[in-house]
Order: structure tokens, then sequence, then C-alpha cells
């Protein structure tokens, strides 16, 4: 019997599965939790490299260095292949993002030494959703990036299948199943009929009946609730003695966590530097300007990100930036953010309709949605979604474990 690894890189969260022979489990990857947020910090006081929850903690603790998240973003988009600059070197992203995944590998290393040697790794239906040639790029990067770190034989699925796999294992009865994996990065559907005699074939492509996604989902959602909520406090929306509107594109990059970092450059802060006559209020000016030279951005997209999470079922919750300026704050409420995302979430509706019509099937043949990521927890989200397809059976699962659980099931047939 050979041992395999499998792993759910998410854009916010991942985990991964060790097994052997037909048995694969999730493993602890950090204080005996089996999920990882998606994040490596650079500290330059310690001179170390932290993952997970320590990197989050020590930026949080306010340590010198430099924080990255949402590195899964940057497969298939011009800036892989650039550096940044990082305690005073040029880091390539894709190094970056190498050294996350070896974090991983040593993690299944230490479970099962055997089992590095093949892997299987979630990919999303689409990485890239206007260029069928950067997506293929975007999964050879990915592979070639995972055998850099330590993987031997690395294998693709695709998240949502992966998740049905784990679903299926809870029904006694053959289903039609929408599969909706709606993460940090990506929203991916897949349309498959699922049940216990179908879980006996090891060939299950015949089952899948069409699959489809798009670049959309909780990064997307947090960058909308900036822009209504924080961004305005800092002057976007406003205007200048003569009338025109403060200039949107340095919000847009402030809101954008990838981006983020761009905006502490000398010239990107003598650029912001310029748009004081664009603001009939100097102290809007000033507060933006505090918040680029002391390196806030982050700070603002985690308490956005808190917001949107505190809200995601309902009511209200204060959006606090009084680390920028003592009493600065707004309210978010569930309305707010349904607002703030409206655009966002119809076209996701729009992704799974599409997914569903591909495959010559009515909604009303679907007898479940099948939910799994993180972002399916916000109300709006299901309920948008439990509407175009009315009938079906809305059925939660884990939202941070189930691809990877799925994606274990899959290296056992492969491997096992």
């Amino acid at each position: 019997m050979r041992a395999y690894t499998a792993i759910d890189f998410g854009t916010s969260n991942s985990a991964v599965c060790v097994g052997c022979g037909a048995h694969a489990a999730l493993i602890a990857l950090e204080q005996g939790r089996d999920t990882l947020p998606t994040a490596v910090f650079y500290n330059a006081d310690e001179q170390s490299t932290v993952f997970g929850r320590q990197a989050i903690g020590e930026y949080a603790a306010g340590y010198a260095g430099r924080l990255m998240r949402s590195l899964k973003s940057l497969l298939g988009s011009e800036l892989l292949d650039d550096t940044t600059l990082i305690n005073g070197k040029a880091v390539a992203y894709r190094d970056i993002i190498a050294a996350f995944l070896r974090h991983l590998w040593r993690a299944a290393q230490a479970q099962n030494p055997r089992a590095v040697e093949h892997l299987v790794l979630g990919r999303p239906v689409r990485f890239v959703d206007d260029s069928d040639e950067r997506d293929r790029l975007a999964e050879t990067t990915l592979a070639a990036i995972a055998r850099d770190a330590g993987f031997a034989d690395v294998h693709f699925q695709y998240e949502p299948i992966a998740a049905a796999m784990d679903y299926e294992r809870q029904l006694d009865r053959e289903a039609l199943v929408l599969v909706a994996d709606i993460g940090g990065g990506t929203s991916d559907f897949s349309l498959i009929r699922l049940g216990p005699q179908r879980a006996r074939h090891d060939d299950r492509s015949a089952d899948v009946l069409a699959s489809g996604g798009l670049h959309i989902a909780g990064t997307d959602f947090d960058q909308q609730l900036s822009l209504a909520a924080a961004m305005p406090l800092l002057g976007l929306g406003h205007a200048g003695e003569s009338g025109k509107p403060v200039p949107s594109h340095v919000y847009f990059e402030l809101a954008t966590w990838h981006r983020i970092n761009f905006l502490y450059t000398p010239r990107a802060l003598s650029e912001a530097q310029t748009l004081r006559p664009f603001f009939a209020d100097s102290a809007l000016h000033e507060r933006l300007m505090r918040v680029l030279r002391e390196r806030e951005g982050h700070r603002i997209a985690a308490a956005v990100e808190d917001a949107k999470v505190a809200v995601a079922d309902g009511g209200s919750a204060p959006l606090d930036l009084a680390f920028i300026e003592a009493g600065l704050r707004a309210e978010v409420s569930a309305a707010d953010l349904q607002r703030a995302i409206a655009t966002a979430v119809a076209r996701i509706v729009d992704a799974a309709r599409r997914t569903v019509a591909a495959a010559g099937v009515g909604a009303a043949a679907i007898d479940a949605v099948y939910f799994t990521g993180g972002s399916t927890g916000l109300r709006g989200l299901r309920d948008a979604l439990g509407a175009a397809f009315p009938g079906s059976a809305l059925v939660g699962g884990d939202k941070f474990a189930s691809v990877a659980r799925g994606l274990g099931v899959c290296a056992a047939r492969l491997f096992g």
C-alpha cells in the first residue's frame, strides 16, 4: 500500500490529509487544529518565517516585518513572476507560495515520511476567468511549485468534486447534487450524481455532469465592504473645493489585500500626497496619509473581515478603526454587507445557474445544494442560491475541511 498526501491549498485557509491504502485523515497543523490560515509572516525583529495563526498573531502583536495572505490569488496573475521587497531583500512571489507549501510538506512528512511521494492537490474550477491559457499556466505553475516544495508526484482534482466525495459518504440513496464551494478566492460549482452504489466505482467521470466557476468570493466581499464602510472614512466619495471627486484608485488598492503593500513605496506615497487638492477636508487626506505612512492597510483589511464575519448571519457590529484615530469607527449591519456584495452575489448565482444549464438539467431536478467553503457562512449568499434552486435541500458541510477530506478520498482511490 502506498502512502499519500491530499492538500486543500485555500485562499484563506488550508488543510492536509495524510493516508495509506483506503484510509485518509486530516492532520493537525497548528495548535491541534486541522486547518491553517494561508498566511506567511516574515518577522524582521526575530529574523524568522512563521505561518498560519502564528503569522497573523505576530503581525497583530506589532513585530516589524511583512505579512502575506491570499497567496492563491497570485496564481494566474501577472504578479506571480515578480518579486517583492521583504525585510530588505527581493523575494519572488512564487517562492512565498513554495515556502507555505513546504511548511505543509513538513507537516505531512512528520505524519508519514512516505506520504510526500504522492500528492493530490485541490484546484478551483477556474484560477482565471477570462483566459484558458492563463488558467492552464496557473495549474502548471502550482504543480511545479509543489514539486519544488518536496512533493514528488502531483495530481489535481477540482475542489467542488472533492467536496462531493466527502458529502457522498453521508448519503443513503442516489441524489443529483450541486456542490457550491465558495471560499476566499473562487466560487466553484459541480453538478454530480452521488450515492452509495456510485461510490463503489473507481471511475466517476460519467457522474460529473458539469463544472463551472468564477474568480469571485470572500476576498472580493471584503473588498466591497471595505469600499462601502471603511474607505469613506479615509476620503472615498468626498470631493475637493472644485467639486471633483477624490480619485478612487488608491482606495481600491487599499481595499485589496494583495495590492496593499504596493501603496507603501516612496513613489506611491508621493503620488498619494499629490491628491491633497482634491480634498475639501484636509483632515481626511491626512488620515489617509497616516494609514499609508504607518502601513495600517492590512490592519484595516483584517478589521473589515472581522466585521463581515460578525454580521454574516445577521445583526450589526462595529468596524473599529481607533488604531488610526481615536474614536474612528463605523457601524456595519447585515443589510450593509448585502448591499455591498449584491453585484458579486448575483454573478456567483449566475455561475451556478450556468453550470446546471450546461448539464441540460432544470433547476427543479436538483435534489440538494451542498455548501462548503468559508464564504458559505454568509446567510444572504446561501439564501440567494437557495432561491435559484427552489425545492432543493440546502445542506451545509464543514466549511473549512470538506474539500481536504474529499481530496483524501480521491487520493485513496488513486494511490491506495
